[in-house]
């Protein structure tokens, strides 16, 4: 219940019922008071109320004062809600309004299936101060609990918007913003939630359709709806706001967002699209845009809100003659500087110039609140003493004796702001003009013209990847850095799955490069959505996860800017890449388009004029702003904002095609970059290891609570060691030396021992009467019993052995345990095979001969290739041995093995997913029983280092 201040009214209770739709125009509330003074003449305080000054002082829309009834006041508010079901593609959305936020000046609630978006449109009573831009601020936030879930991070309520917030916003602002009108500066705020999402329907085009709604029910002066869609591409067909699920197999994401006639805003990514299917995505959006604004409109007039068109305040028409005649010769002169600088400070000094003219004439002043509405000086006398009577000069009532002489008519005032917004429009037309009758841009450039572009590689010796692209007075500076999955950017959004991302790029733009004094801090929203324009133009040429497991960071420094820099960070990106040695598919360029739309103002046949590689002063004072990314056979980025009523597909379809000329002659000159990228992973970088072990034996690599991948990065020097369920074990390092003691370790751990294997010098952990226990790699352990540990009979093992002697031992037994059990016995010379539980079958002493011929003859016949076979049918791994690296001593009887009489293999050759052994250690000639053996050896341990054979890794 709502009452009006007892001091004015009484207390008036306002009863709140329906209404038919005609009485639908506002829930503002004014005191009944206002309207009976402002019928009174003698009321002093008639211009808060009336007339212009009204909209100064906050009051924007009146009510009749019939709405007021007698001493009980009750008026009417409209409550009614209306809703309307929109066809949109192949199904509706509903569109509701007047159920939830009343009090804004606009509200609605979009549904899509199960998601629902909330907007909210509110007006600044007063206006702003006049400016050349309208303050519009847009706001969107996605809430947790739409998904029925929380923040994953520390701090459990939304919020900073995050950076995909922030792009819907951006996505929001761009098409509602040239479509509002010059010289309206009442504050606008869009307010955008999630409220539902039931993760197949996506917000963000229907967060666009809401804002746009929602503003065309409001007061705010727009005069047609505007309204967004998604277009998706899924084999040939072309399918309207499609769902997460299409998504996953289309080859186009475009956002699309226009009024019934008109296209604003587009912005999407594809796989190297051709331009003639964009363009028929386009007209599939268009269509589809039509449909919703048409029943919008339907909507409008059923419950929108009386427009505050009397809120417009222009310039005086007359000040554009004045500023026109002041500066127009200096002003061709001063286009004509090249350089952008001396441009922009001949440009000053111009304003400064008129600005003086203007205040000694008596034309302007400072106090621009007083003048803002334009309201005459006469106006204001005649409020103020209306009653007072006036005689003309000369003329004498003979009744009367206060004669008073007609004031003079005051000179027409302007306000300094006025000026200088007008001088920035005068400026804008003088550089339309030149370029459409003399065919000639601010740099001497013809329309289709590239600037000179220089580019080079390898900047920052330290960095793993760099670049400076330079176009003109546009410079980027990239910058890639590669690193292991826990540089990978974690993104929290509604769906409760952890998303990271692997690539990304982050754009910044310091004042320096323009020359100017700014505030550093956070990123602000262009450069976040500069930098997602250029990421998205890099992504799809990128190496898949498995072919290039690094995560790539890209740092794209604007140096100078004049125009263009997101693309410019493109062109510097995808040479960084190369340089960095990331094996990209193919190289990608961007350029942006300009256009002047009508050419008939200015002496033209009325055909809009489209300029490639557009500068800053052509981007501020042109009509579109059309960046395209991609190479010679298609397109894998597109962002268009129109600063006009919107474009048509031939103006679109002409602009790509000219986008497509100047890519080609921009990846022309960058191929010959110079000094060229290096094309090879930087000695700075990080080295990777892909390994694939079983997967239910990654648990034995992770330990309990992960103490056990831990030790193997502290004993072994690695960065990090990731692992997946799948079985795919990476390794980061920074040489190769640790890598390869982590490889080892890691291959150890997860061997699959098969009864058969043989195992080389491996050490003696305990002594036990029964027998010795022997290691055969890092924790695995198994029983050497005393009867397998001599061909003989041996009363106690300690007689024999002790702990630390090594010894070869073969695998003769696997218990249900899992415990292991060996033979030193059957690899003796002297071992009956018939006893020995051995694979190796050979005549009796046929080993001992081959002992002893090979050392006699150490040079004879001795490169071999040792193969090991998995057990898993994973890998298949050889090891060459050259000739001159092996030794064979003299082979015993005796049953005691001393480390010095054992040798091993060794391996000169850095194999991939394979165990490294030591090189230190020579090979023993009882490898030769493996020629007929079932069972191969796969690699042996060196003194340090058990290993396993056939074992997989």
């Amino acid at each position: 219940m709502l009452a009006y201040p007892s001091s004015i009214h009484g207390r008036a209770t306002l009863h709140c019922h329906s209404q038919p739709p005609q009485f639908l125009l506002s829930n503002r509330l004014l005191f009944p008071i206002c309207s009976r003074f402002a019928a009174s003449g003698k009321c002093k305080f008639r211009s808060l109320f009336t007339g212009r000054n009204c909209h100064r002082f906050g009051v924007r829309a009146a009510m009749d004062s019939s709405e007021s009834t007698g001493d009980g006041g009750t008026l009417h508010i409209p409550l009614q809600p209306y809703s309307v079901k929109i066809p949109v593609g192949d199904r509706h959305i509903l569109v509701e309004t007047g159920h939830i936020g009343r009090q804004a000046s606009g509200s609605v609630t979009v549904t899509d299936g199960e998601t629902i978006v909330y907007t909210t449109v509110c007006l600044d009573d007063v206006p702003s101060e006049p400016s050349d831009f309208f303050p519009l601020s847009v706001n969107y936030q996605e809430r947790f609990s739409a998904a029925g879930r929380t923040s994953g991070g520390f701090f459990k309520r939304e919020g900073k918007a995050k950076d995909h917030e922030v792009l819907i916003c951006r996505l929001i602002d761009r098409p509602l913003r040239p479509s509002m009108p010059k010289g309206f500066y009442h504050e606008t705020q869009i307010l955008s939630w999630v409220l539902s999402y039931d993760g197949l329907h996506s917000p963000d085009s229907l967060a666009v359709t809401a804002a746009g709604i929602a503003v065309a029910l409001s007061e705010v002066p727009m005069s047609k709806a505007v309204a967004g869609v998604r277009i998706g591409l899924v084999g040939d067909k072309y399918i309207v706001n499609p769902t997460t699920k299409e998504m996953e197999n289309s080859e186009l994401d475009l956002l699309l967002a226009g009024t019934d006639s008109a296209i604003l805003m587009i912005e999407g990514y594809s796989n190297f699209l051709p331009e003639e299917k964009l363009l028929k995505a386009v007209e599939v959006g268009q269509d589809a845009v039509r449909a919703i604004c048409n029943e919008v409109e339907t909507l409008v007039k059923m419950c929108g809100k009386p427009k505050m068109f009397d809120a417009i305040k222009l310039p005086p028409p007359e000040l554009y003659e004045h500023v026109e005649e002041i500066a127009g010769d200096e002003l061709v002169k001063v286009l004509q500087i090249r350089n952008k600088i001396p441009r922009r400070k001949a440009l000053s000094s111009l304003e400064e110039k008129v600005l003086k003219i203007l205040t000694e004439n008596g034309f302007v002043t400072n106090d621009a609140t007083l003048w803002s509405n334009t309201e005459s000086i006469a106006e204001i006398l005649e409020d103020e003493d209306e009653d007072e009577e006036v005689i003309v000069d000369g003329e004498i009532d003979e009744g009367d004796v206060h004669i008073k002489p007609t004031p003079p008519k005051p000179t027409p005032l302007f306000s300094e702001v006025d000026v200088k917004l007008v001088f920035k429009e005068v400026t804008s037309k003088f550089l339309r003009k030149r370029i459409v009758e003399g065919g000639k841009r601010s740099d001497g450039r013809t329309p289709y013209e590239i600037r000179p572009i220089n580019s080079r590689c390898g900047l920052l010796p330290r960095a793993h990847g760099s670049a400076l692209f330079t176009r003109g007075e546009t410079q980027s500076l990239a910058v890639v850095t590669l690193g292991d999955k826990q540089m990978a950017q974690k993104i929290d959004n509604l769906i409760d799955v952890d998303e990271f991302k692997r690539f990304y790029l982050q754009y910044s733009f310091p004042p320096s490069c323009v020359g100017e004094v700014g505030r550093i801090g956070a990123p602000s929203r262009r450069e976040i959505g500069h930098g997602m324009l250029a990421e998205r133009s890099l992504e799809l040429i990128l190496p898949s996860e498995d072919d290039f497991p690094y995560t790539i960071r890209v740092e794209s420094t604007i140096t100078e800017s004049n125009g263009s820099s997101s693309m410019a960070s493109v062109c510097g990106g995808c040479l960084a890449l190369q340089d960095a040695g990331v094996p990209v598919k193919c190289l990608i360029a961007g350029i942006a388009m300009g256009m002047v739309f009508d050419t008939k103002e200015f002496g033209g046949d009325g055909t809009p004029l489209i300029l490639s590689d557009i500068t800053g002063s052509e981007d501020a004072s042109g009509d579109m702003d059309f960046k395209v990314a991609g190479n010679e056979d298609g397109i894998t980025a597109f962002q268009m904002d129109i600063k006009v009523g919107g474009v048509t597909l031939p103006i679109m379809r002409e602009a790509l095609l000219q986008a497509r000329d100047g890519r080609k002659h921009i990846l022309g000159v960058m191929m010959n970059c110079s000094p060229p990228p290096a094309k090879r992973l930087s000695k700075h970088a990080p080295l990777i290891h892909v390994m694939k072990v079983k997967p239910e034996r990654i648990n034995l690599i992770i330990g309990s609570g992960g103490k056990k991948v831990k030790s193997i990065i502290e004993e072994s020097g690695v960065e990090a060691i990731d692992t997946d369920d799948n079985g795919t074990v990476k390794i980061f390092a920074k040489d190769l030396s640790s890598l390869e003691r982590s490889k080892a370790i890691i291959s150890s751990l997860t061997m699959v021992p098969t009864v058969g294997d043989i195992y080389r010098n491996c050490e003696i952990k305990s002594v036990a009467p029964y027998g010795v226990f022997v290691e055969i790699a890092p924790g695995r352990e198994g029983l050497c019993h005393i009867s397998e540990l001599s061909s003989g009979w041996l009363p106690k093992a300690e007689d024999a052995f002790k702990v630390g002697d090594r010894i070869d031992v073969k695998l003769i037994e696997i218990n249900d345990k899992g415990q292991l059990r060996f033979s030193h016995r059957a690899l003796l010379p002297n071992t009956d095979p018939d006893n020995s539980n051995s694979d190796v079958r050979q005549p009796p002493g046929k080993l001992t001969e081959d002992t002893e011929a090979s050392s006699k003859s150490p040079d004879k016949d001795l490169s071999k290739n040792i193969t090991s076979l998995p057990k898993d049918g994973l890998a298949e791994e050889k090891i060459e041995q050259p000739k001159d690296k092996i030794s064979s001593p003299k082979v015993t009887a005796s049953s005691k093995r001393s480390s010095e009489d054992d040798s091993v293999l060794p391996s000169k050759k850095f194999i991939r997913k394979s165990v490294s052994p030591s090189p230190d250690k020579p090979s023993s000639n009882k490898d030769k029983m493996k020629k007929s053996s079932n069972k191969a050896v796969g690699s042996v341990s060196g003194k340090d280092e058990s290993s396993l054979v056939s074992g997989e890794a």
